[in-house]
């Protein structure tokens, strides 16, 4: 259950970060409000899966993720480009974050 709530964390990581340029520096109304829940739903549902999980593999699994959905989607939804090394640091994370979870035992 502890690797649920960890990927619906990273869900809530990567809508906070999106909804936080949303915000036009939080002078907006409604996508500050969802910032703010998001950020809320982000940790709560973290900190149910470090009632498990290793601080450290949680943690960095959560930000790990959630850099690389952050960025993927805002180069959707942003036009924001992915250059070379953009890529090289995915695969480095994305590598990580796969031996974090076979390190873990789970």
């Amino acid at each position: 259950m502890a690797w649920i709530y960890l990927g619906i964390a990273t869900v809530f990581e990567i809508a906070f970060a999106l909804g936080t340029n949303a915000t036009h520096g939080f002078t907006r109304l409604w996508p500050s409000v969802f910032t703010l829940l998001a950020a809320a739903g982000g940790v709560f549902t973290l900190s149910l899966a470090l009632k498990t999980l290793d601080v450290g593999v949680g943690y960095t699994i959560w930000t790990g993720i959630g850099s690389v959905g952050t960025v993927l989607l805002g180069a959707l939804l942003y036009k924001e480009r992915i250059t070379p090394p953009k890529l090289a640091s995915f695969a480095a994370i994305i590598t990580g974050v796969v031996l974090l979870k076979l390190a873990s035992g789970a």
